[in-house]
């Protein structure tokens, strides 16, 4: 009988031994899975963050400049900062600001 309950022994640690490996082995496939499906998600995310920032470009608005050049070609010789001796008017170097840099 001793032979017996030695056999059943031996299996039943060889069966928690396997019971081990595989539980091992398989949390090793589940962080495999993670760690890739992790990888996925972070590529969509790029690919969805590039596609946007591709939708929404920004363009410089080429009509404003254009029509600003020619309003100031409208001026003549006066439309430009090549005034003469007078030199240029301050308020048109101001640039919409109301101050001087440490005034």
């Amino acid at each position: 009988m001793s032979g017996a309950i030695t056999a059943v022994a031996i299996a039943s640690v060889a069966s928690a031994a396997y019971g081990i490996y595989s539980g091992e082995r398989a949390a090793d496939a589940q962080k495999s899975a993670q760690a890739q499906a992790r990888e996925i998600a972070d590529k969509q995310a790029n690919a969805a963050q590039q596609a946007l920032n591709q939708a929404n470009q920004k363009k410089p608005d080429t009509s404003a400049i254009l029509s600003a050049a020619q309003q100031t070609g409208r001026g003549g010789q006066s439309g430009t900062m090549l005034t003469g001796p007078q030199g240029v008017d301050p308020t048109s170097l101001t640039l919409g600001k109301n101050t001087l840099l440490g005034s």
